[in-house]
């Protein structure tokens, strides 16, 4: 079995992630880093163009990560304090924390059990005359019921601002999500799909959106930096309103171009090693494994997220506990947000799905260069715990 050295601990024979980075993503790096423009330049502008291409939007914007893609989502819909957005309860914090940045409010809504993405039914109980956005998330790269969502928020007149973190390639209906609201965001975490190490993308089809967000993403300003010095004078430039530094440089911007160019290839191989579990894990009991997409849906297969049914015999903390001992490194994708001290003092209600959820869900290794002898390593260490043989 290769050896992949695990950040943590040395032990670990298979570590939970492993971004895939080749010889020429680090060439393109490295011609990035000759050039005497660092930063908002021309190869930012090629990476949005591509991003634009790929998912079919009108316009991409570069910025520094998913996060604060989020919050310029919001405020360029002009979401402020006394302002509600309903966002699903399993999903990371950075989701809720992108509500809070703009002084509005969080509302949790519950998810399914199947898709663990965010239930419609959910989201009818939560709208309220506070409502000024929906923020679903495609999670673990599977789309979400994005017809339904739609339908609702325009019956409602409510903004939809989708977070695509997980779904770099996921399509609905042969359209890429991120297209179906005002706003998609996405993330180009080491873990992600494709990496710029840190930094995240916005899509939009709407022109004013994207003015803003090209603004805002640089302090405010009316012209970003090859615009101040390849016309007129440098400092001769102007702030209507205060912006961020939200920017994403030309070394990541080179890494994103290098990435994506390889998407289909790189979700490909998720999809083999999703199915490879799926199908060497079903027939082991008080194991659920995760759905597949309908006919209709483009799985981008972000995460693998096994549910541990409950039991006398094995816990899904206690499955942890024994992969871990046997060099294995797994997670959770997520601790609801209403578990969360910070988010404590919000009112919170029906959340029954992603509170059972949470006790029973555990991801496992699963990246691009995983290998079957690696997943086969894996599936035989479950088979051995779950079957109480240890």
């Amino acid at each position: 079995m290769s050896k992949i050295k695990d950040a943590f601990n040395s032990s670990i024979k298979i570590p939970f992630f492993s971004p895939s980075i080749t010889k020429d993503d680090k060439k393109a790096v490295l011609y990035a880093l000759a050039s005497t423009l660092l930063t908002d330049g021309p190869k930012l502008r090629e990476f949005e163009k591509n991003f634009a291409k790929f998912t079919g939007a009108k316009f991409a914007i570069g910025v520094s990560n998913a996060t604060s893609a989020l919050h310029l989502s919001l405020k360029a819909l002009g979401i402020g304090r006394g302002d509600e957005v309903i966002v699903p309860d399993m999903t990371f914090v950075a989701t809720a924390n992108a509500v809070v940045h703009s002084n509005a409010t969080p509302v949790f809504a519950d998810v399914e059990m199947d898709t663990m993405n965010i239930s419609v039914d959910s989201i009818k109980d939560k709208i309220t005359s506070k409502t000024r956005a929906v923020l679903p998330v495609h999670f673990a790269g599977r789309a979400c019921n994005i017809d339904e969502i739609t339908k609702l928020a325009k019956k409602n007149a409510i903004p939809l601002i989708e977070d695509c973190a997980h779904a770099i390639g996921t399509r609905y209906h042969e359209k890429h999500v991120g297209n179906f609201g005002i706003v998609g965001c996405f993330s180009f975490y080491p873990t992600k799909n494709i990496t710029t190490i840190e930094g995240g993308m916005i899509i939009t089809n709407s022109r004013d959106v994207a003015k803003y967000v090209m603004s805002a993403r640089n302090h405010g300003l009316s012209k970003n930096l090859m615009e101040r010095y390849n016309h007129g004078m440098p400092w001769d430039y102007d702030m209507k309103e205060s912006g961020y530094n939200y920017r994403l440089d030309e070394i990541r911007s080179s890494l994103g171009i290098n990435q994506l160019k390889r998407i289909k290839i790189l979700n490909v191989l998720r999809k083999n090693a999703f199915e490879y579990y799926n199908a060497k894990l079903a027939d082991i009991p008080d194991i659920i494994t995760p759905s597949l997409p309908n006919k209709w849906e483009e799985h981008a297969y972000h995460l693998y997220i096994l549910r541990i049914k409950e039991n006398d015999r094995v816990s899904r903390d206690e499955l942890f506990r024994k992969l871990l001992n046997f060099g294995i490194r797994t997670s959770v994708h997520y601790k609801p947000l209403h578990e969360f001290s910070a988010f404590k003092k919000l009112k919170h209600c029906d959340l029954d799905n992603s509170t059972q959820l949470y006790s029973e869900i555990i991801s496992l290794p699963f990246y691009p260069d995983i290998t079957k002898k690696q997943q086969d390593y894996v599936i035989s260490c479950i088979r051995r715990i779950m079957s109480n043989s240890l």
